[in-house]
């Protein structure tokens, strides 16, 4: 599925409505941790379960779960409601397929999308509020892509425009969409998120998460 690029800076109607997607990634084998990251508690529920919580508690017209490696597991372990959980067969090609197959996975329920969020399982300090922070900054901004800036270094949760989705859907291998965000960096946005550098990937990550206290971003 292709979709034409014209212009990646956009105007923004103000009177019309915005139909926004989130897509969080979860289908990741967690090799590093010798088990599913996606099950690990914390804050009394599942990675996964809290961050479809969140999600959930954006304003987002559609929430995507993409799931592959251990997909059986971790459908029996969250609350499917008002959610969509696709299994990606093609994951362990890396984040990119996963990305490709749950944008054409919103495009198909709502192909009027606006534009979606890429958001990682492994991120325990992303809020509503800072999902909706990039929305905002995007409607505020028209820039095509928003995303997050922590440290010296940028990172998801990220917004991509639908000007962007072709060259999301012809992303390969396990990079992302850093690529992306590298190339168009002359026009994007950032905005802060202090803990967005904290993710799980060790064992040794998830025992130090207890002991980081949660900020506003």
């Amino acid at each position: 599925m292709e979709f034409p690029i014209k212009d990646h800076t956009i105007s923004t109607d103000q009177n019309t409505t915005n139909n926004f997607g989130i897509i969080l990634l979860a289908a990741g084998a967690s090799r590093r941790l010798g088990k599913p990251k996606q099950l690990l508690q914390f804050d009394g529920k599942s990675l996964l379960q809290h961050n479809i919580n969140t999600a959930l508690g954006a304003n987002a017209n559609q929430v995507v779960v993409m799931l592959g490696a251990n997909a059986e597991a971790l459908e029996k372990e969250i609350d499917q409601q008002n959610i969509h959980v696709i299994i990606n067969t093609e994951w362990q090609e890396g984040m990119a397929s996963s990305i490709r197959c749950g944008l054409n996975a919103i495009l198909t329920m709502a192909p009027s999308s606006d534009g979606i969020i890429l958001m990682l399982c492994d991120q325990p300090f992303v809020t509503a509020s800072l999902l909706n922070d990039l929305l905002k900054t995007h409607k505020e901004t028209s820039k095509p892509v928003i995303t997050c800036s922590y440290g010296n270094t940028f990172g998801p949760p990220t917004f991509f425009h639908k000007s962007m989705f072709s060259e999301l859907l012809q992303l390969k291998g396990d990079t992302g969409a850093r690529k992306i965000v590298q190339q168009y960096a002359n026009n994007i946005v950032t905005i802060p998120f202090s803990q967005g550098h904290i993710d799980i990937d060790t064992q040794s990550d998830y025992e130090n998460l207890t002991s980081v206290p949660p900020q506003a971003h």
